[in-house]
């Protein structure tokens, strides 16, 4: 079984995106969509995020594709989430929309099997993204965790809620209130991941998952993503009814905003005197 070297698409000139597709000798392909922010640690802004969906749109319509790989540039992160220098700007997390669909649901729209291969850190934004893939794949040196409540960033919706389809109740909640941090093993054990490799077997782990969805049948593979997917567009409908009544005092609380500073100047946030100056 042989695979052809991965082809740039000249057609598509990203800056904070490598889209990249590679073929098999027995027919098939595989698209890889890299987040190319390194020095940034793979965060995004809302112009990576218009680049993903591109790549993705044009992934999950290609024939040829039958698998996507979605991945970080070096070693050090698949993702740390929204760049907070990039927020401290104005940016803020309602930009991260392509087409109108949240970064997220670009993984629940591609029609073929998205996996994340995760090197190094899978932190906030980088987190839940890697977690709604189909599949995903971790070098040994991946660190899993979500970053919330500790840096005053606020979430809500079917993406949080997803995590107890993946966990289970008690420990999706635990990730998500704690904002803990997990080796790639404790990601093992709780069902975060599918497996794990030494960092520099995690290629040659991934293009074997590839192989084995090649060479089923592409439509009953299609097909069964949807029906799977279908649990996200029920928890869409559901979730974030409590929240959304909620989320503009959430959003603009003293607390919040304690924690964000914090953040930036490095210090430890003191929510319960801001509360109190509050009453």
């Amino acid at each position: 079984m042989g695979w052809a070297a991965w082809e740039k698409l000249p057609d598509f000139e990203f800056t904070e995106v490598i889209y990249e597709k590679k073929s098999r000798s027995e027919g098939g392909g595989v698209a890889r969509i890299t987040i190319n922010r390194p020095k940034a640690l793979n965060a995004f802004t809302d112009h990576t995020t218009d680049e993903l969906g591109t790549a993705f749109y044009d992934a999950s319509h290609d024939p040829a594709v039958g698998v996507v790989i979605l991945t970080g540039a070096g070693d050090q992160a698949f993702s740390t989430g929204g760049d907070v220098s990039w927020e401290a700007t104005g940016g803020t997390r309602m930009e991260f929309f392509s087409g109108g669909l949240l970064i997220n649901d670009l993984v629940r729209a591609c029609r073929k099997p998205v996996i994340a291969a995760v090197k190094g850190y899978a932190i906030g934004g980088g987190h839940h993204l890697a977690y709604c893939c189909d599949f995903t794949l971790a070098a040994d040196n991946a660190v899993f965790g979500q970053n919330g409540p500790r840096v005053g960033s606020p979430a809500d919706g079917w993406y949080v809620t997803y995590l107890t389809r993946v966990v289970g109740a008690k420990k999706a909640r635990e990730i998500w209130m704690f904002a803990r941090r997990y080796t790639a093993q404790e990601a093992l054990e709780m069902g975060l991941v599918n497996k794990v490799v030494p960092l520099n077997k995690l290629d040659e782990e991934v293009d074997r998952w590839c192989e084995e969805i090649l060479s089923l049948c592409p439509p009953c593979i299609e097909i069964l993503k949807t029906a799977f997917d279908s649990d996200i567009d029920y928890m869409r409908g559901q979730s974030g009814h409590w929240t959304n009544l909620m989320h503009p005092d959430v959003i603009d609380s003293p607390e919040v905003k304690e924690a964000q500073q914090a953040f930036m100047e490095k210090r430890a946030p003191d929510f319960w005197k801001v509360r109190r100056e509050k009453e």
